[in-house]
């Protein structure tokens, strides 16, 4: 479909939209309302070529829940004219949420300087409140997010979700297969954690007797959506310790400046003071990870799936990078844990992550699951 592949809807109907309900008001309009799914897929197309050209783009929501049914398509029917003379044809106009809320892709705007997107997000309300007045402009909820993002220390959760509609639940294809991931995963962390509950224990007084500080280490990763939450682990580092060492070795890492392999073939940090005689060996086993088995079991993680980063990580990384982290469910075990591990440059693990997002299934999770064991006890690319 041309529409598809230009990034832009023409002034007139294409055989898709042809085959779509339209509701009366949007009959009047010179162009046809992008209809919610095929809206929600140029953003994802969108998405795609801004991570390629590195050029960001807008993505204007206005938002009229408020108003009864029959106000609220007059309203939009003015707002999406007024909007339409105001646009370039390159924008894209439609519903990203059908009939309640209208979307504005504002493409390759050039620079995401603050006065940039100033001016056109002030395009689009001076648009609107010339159209509907300013009794109903007020009562009308707009939102405006740049891609790629300015991630923040703190993050932006709702933002990343805003701009990631088509991994929602209301567009999630793969429902049935979600749920079966799901209960594979409360089931494997409740038979795993009943397995290894004396190891637990031993584990637990072994970290307890050797250094001072608590057994467990809790630490904020980030998660899918861009969603931050208390990572598990098994203490395996002195307390207080100085972060900066990691912290370092990551950027540099990410940007690829330096040289990273080891002499053991490792991208991984080694010799890093910070981690106890006992840490060395549970980091060398995998043993440290065990307590992530509740994250599972809370649903903040999978047993398959892509490793949690840190927040300082996060904010490092370019726009595709942030796809192995917003478009999936971190978890325990993955490709590039079976295959890589730190053996591997960052963005052969990105791209290991984005190879099992295209063919996860079932079938691929068990495999995962059944070849950890083996790299686990081989300690392939641990350290």
């Amino acid at each position: 479909m041309a529409t598809l592949k230009s990034g832009f809807i023409p002034r007139t109907k294409t055989a898709y939209e042809e085959s779509e309900p339209v509701s009366y008001f949007e009959r009047g309009l010179r162009f046809p309302m992008v209809q919610e799914a095929f809206f929600v897929q140029m953003l994802r197309l969108e998405r795609r070529r801004s991570e390629r050209s590195c050029r960001p783009f807008i993505l204007a929501l206005i938002g009229a829940e408020h108003f009864h049914r029959e106000a609220r398509d007059l309203l939009f029917h003015q707002a999406a004219m007024s909007i339409a003379d105001s646009t370039r044809d390159t924008d894209v106009l439609g519903w990203y949420q059908q009939d309640l809320t209208l979307g504005v892709l504002l493409t390759e705007i050039g620079c995401a300087d603050p006065a940039t997107i100033e001016l056109l997000s002030r395009k689009v309300l001076d648009a609107v409140r010339r159209a509907v007045g300013m009794e109903t402009f007020d009562r009308l909820n707009f939102t405006f997010r740049v891609f790629p993002q300015i991630i923040s220390a703190e993050g932006d959760s709702d933002a990343d979700s805003l701009l990631y509609p088509d991994l929602s639940g209301r567009f999630q294809q793969d429902r049935h297969g979600l749920a079966i991931k799901r209960v594979l995963d409360v089931i494997g962390s409740l038979i795993a954690l009943t397995i290894f509950a004396p190891i637990f224990i031993v584990i637990a007084v072994l970290v307890k007797i050797s250094s001072a500080g608590s057994v467990f280490f809790c630490q904020k990763r980030v998660g899918q959506y861009g969603k931050e939450f208390r990572f598990l682990k098994f203490r395996t580092m002195y307390a207080n310790n100085d972060p900066r060492i990691h912290q370092e070795f990551v950027a540099k890492l990410i940007t690829g400046n330096g040289d990273f392999k080891q002499g053991n073939g490792s991208y991984k940090l080694t010799n890093d003071p910070r981690i106890t005689p006992l840490g060395r060996f549970l980091r060398k086993s995998s043993l440290d990870e065990l307590p992530q088995l509740v994250n599972v079991l809370r649903g903040q993680m999978s047993l398959v799936g892509p490793r949690p980063p840190l927040p300082y990580e996060y904010e490092r990384y370019q726009a595709w990078h942030r796809r192995r982290v917003l478009e999936l469910k971190p978890g325990m075990t993955g490709l590039w844990q079976v295959e890589g591990r730190s053996r591997t440059t960052f963005d052969e693990m990105v791209r290991m992550d984005l190879k099992y997002a295209r063919k996860r299934s079932l079938w691929l999770d068990l495999k995962i699951l059944l070849q950890t064991p083996r790299a686990v006890l081989t300690g392939r690319g641990a350290c």
